[in-house]
């Protein structure tokens, strides 16, 4: 059954290859086009080089640690393992990104599908790739280390390099979009990614270090934390339910796998004109070859309908978080048409309305974590709430597909604007951009979903190791973890804006000062120092994240050595739940401003150049670190304080 799981994992890196290949292979004929592509590529791979040698320094030090500590050589290694993995899966989805934007702006000339499918297949490349490395890495590991609590070594060097990775992308990619919208939109009133705009090509390369390379390493840990956390649990389980309870997981990842290359294929073939409809065809075929085909699957290795529940409960919850965050964020729905209607009367009423929509939208995503904790808990107990974990995160081949797509078909909107395609070329380019930017939502509230349930299941394996069935709530120490716990987001969130506004305020200094300066820029006789721009996000960029990472790290090992076991409990319960709450308010409320914005551009209450927009375009810089910075960072702390505390118990007990 193992060569089965890895089995499909490999097949997924030969399919995610063969597409990889395809897209390489179309041609780039429009010269100007390609050449803003190359700059936008080279300065992806300068920020993602120079910011791996800094990590690859943490990386030695922190393996050094574990190896000369008790926890041993063998977990030193899974470290790396993990790290190098994730490190990976991100280089790939950028370099196929970076490959993908000038093709879909090339294929968009001839119709709307033809650069629908180019981007998708880039999208496809990223999803397929993150879940196939890492079914395969954890399936190979297990299958020579045979202990489940080893390999979360591995867990905790995907997660370190997935927060630098979310944090630097994050930071880069939000100053330049600041810094190009509120000098080139606002001030010079030229569109977005007008040729002219210096901090254009920053905008651009930041889209795809950020929504990228960021969000591949952030799924890449939550997938594989999900799967050794449920292996763990299935060891304990394999009393109640057999042997082949520690090996399910892999083989429900294999499932999905498998229903992630049907549904992406589903998508090429789909011929609908509507973009949105043929993207949700292949996620919910997908959805439903899992749950139709995993009962055989349970019933066969653990023979129990308790778990095949778990996970159709985790399924439908990343489902339903999914089709939450759509509602409350496409500028289809009243929720961000409100925030438009808001911006009328000034950036203000915009900025409350917004912030008040994040408050509220909470609400549900709460409600159904917390019943499907319950249900998976009731159905099978603790190995429940894991399957459930990774029932959610079954087809994230696909569902990671639809949400890298989004970046990808954002730059080649840029491309064809800076590049003078043609009107109905940057229109349908448009277009697959707008879908893009509420797939890219979906994304995000699937991956908040996914964090705190993988961070609930990390809490109970935590509890499992160190030997805790209970914590007591009125123990002084233990609350003192819970508030420390509750800190750490809001703390590392006011890190992480701070760098954004600091780097931003660069920025706009230095566009303004090159519009200022360089002479015949507005008329296009002059040409902007885009490099400039670049050097600015790069640099502040790796100088801002190195302090919220190291944070997120040293904060429970102190916890844990000071205070003990439970207190780190509760500080993973405080962790959790403020984390999750900030992270859904910031995705939510980032994208209905962003979309509140994209609705007015459509010729809404004034349209482009109206005080209304001026106003949304505020609303839109406010939220872009909101959703793109801090708030998808947060998914990655919680998961990786938790992994910390689990890598650390033994030196605990």
């Amino acid at each position: 059954m193992l060569y089965y799981a890895i089995g499909a994992g490999v097949v997924g890196l030969i399919y995610a290859g063969f597409l990889a290949y395809r897209l390489a292979k179309i041609q780039v004929v429009d010269q100007k086009a390609g050449e803003i592509a190359s700059h936008i590529r080279e300065g992806a791979m300068t920020f993602l080089n120079r910011e791996y040698k800094i990590l690859s320094v943490f990386v030695a030090v922190v393996a050094l640690i574990i190896g000369f500590s008790p926890l041993g050589w063998v977990q030193a290694l899974c470290f790396v393992l993990g790290a190098v993995i994730s490190a990976l899966a991100g280089n790939i989805g950028m370099r196929i990104a970076t490959l993908a934007n000038v093709r879909t702006a090339e294929s968009a000339k001839q119709s709307l599908l033809a650069g629908l499918r180019v981007a998708f297949s880039s999208g496809s490349v990223m999803g397929l790739a993150v879940t196939g490395l890492s079914l395969t890495a954890i399936g190979v590991l297990y299958f020579f280390i045979k202990d489940p609590n080893i390999i979360y070594s591995f867990g905790f060097g995907a997660s370190s390099v997935a927060l630098f990775a979310r944090v630097g992308g994050g930071i880069y990619t939000k100053a330049a979009d600041v810094g190009a919208d509120l000098v080139g939109k606002v001030e010079a009133g030229i569109p977005e990614d007008d040729p002219r705009n210096p901090a254009t090509i920053a905008d651009n390369v930041g889209d795809n270090v950020g929504d990228v390379a960021g969000m591949g390493a952030d799924l890449f840990e939550s997938y594989s934390d999900s799967l050794i956390a449920a292996m763990a649990l299935g060891v304990a389980a394999s009393l109640i339910f057999g042997s082949g309870a520690v090996i399910l997981p892999l083989l429900i990842a294999g499932l999905g796998m498998i229903a992630s290359i049907i549904g992406n294929l589903v998508v090429f073939l789909n011929k609908s004109k509507n973009v949105h409809n043929i993207l949700n065809s292949g996620i919910f075929l997908a959805a439903l070859l899992v749950a139709v085909l995993s009962y055989p699957l349970v019933k066969y290795t653990v023979g129990s309908i308790g778990v095949y529940w778990s996970i159709l409960v985790g399924l439908v919850a990343g489902i339903v978080i999914g089709l939450v965050t759509e509602y409350y964020t496409s500028e289809k729905n009243k929720p961000a048409q409100a925030i438009a209607k808001a911006s009328v009367t000034g950036p203000a009423t915009n900025i409350i309305s917004g912030f008040a929509l994040g408050l509220m939208s909470t609400v549900v995503p709460v409600l159904v974590i917390s019943a499907a904790i319950s249900i998976a808990y009731s159905q099978a107990q603790l190995y429940g709430i894991a399957i459930a974990a990774v029932g959610m995160l079954a087809t994230l081949g696909i569902t990671l597909a639809t949400d890298t797509y989004g970046p990808v078909a954002d730059n080649a909107a840029g491309i064809a604007e800076m590049a003078g395609m043609g009107q109905e070329t940057r229109e349908r380019a448009e277009e697959l951009d707008a879908v893009g930017n509420t797939t890219a939502a979906i994304g995000k509230g699937f991956a908040i979903g996914s964090a705190a349930l993988t961070s609930l299941v990390l809490l109970v394996t935590y509890g499992h190791v160190v030997g805790l069935n209970t914590v007591d709530l009125l123990d002084p120490k233990v609350l003192v973890g819970v508030f420390i716990g509750g800190l750490m987001p809001a703390l590392f969130s006011a890190l992480t804006m701070k760098s954004v506004g600091t780097t931003a305020q660069e920025m706009v200094e230095e566009v303004r000062r090159q519009f200022r300066e360089i002479k015949g820029i507005m008329s296009g006789e002059g040409k902007p120092d885009y490099a400039r721009c670049v050097a600015i996000s790069t640099d502040s960029a790796l100088r801002h994240m190195v302090v919220p990472g190291v944070l997120a790290i040293v904060v429970p090992v102190l916890v844990g050595f000071i205070l003990g076991r439970a207190p780190l409990a509760g500080m993973l319960v405080g962790s959790t739940v403020v984390g999750f709450l900030l992270a859904v308010i910031m995705a939510n409320s980032g994208g209905a401003w962003d979309n509140a914005k994209k609705y007015i551009e459509a010729g809404n209450l004034g349209g482009k150049g109206s005080d209304a927009h001026k106003a949304a375009v505020v609303g839109d810089t406010v939220g872009d670190p909101f959703k793109d910075t801090s708030g998808p960072s947060l998914n990655i702390l919680i998961k990786l304080m938790a992994i910390i505390a689990i890598v650390i118990a033994p030196l605990l007990v």
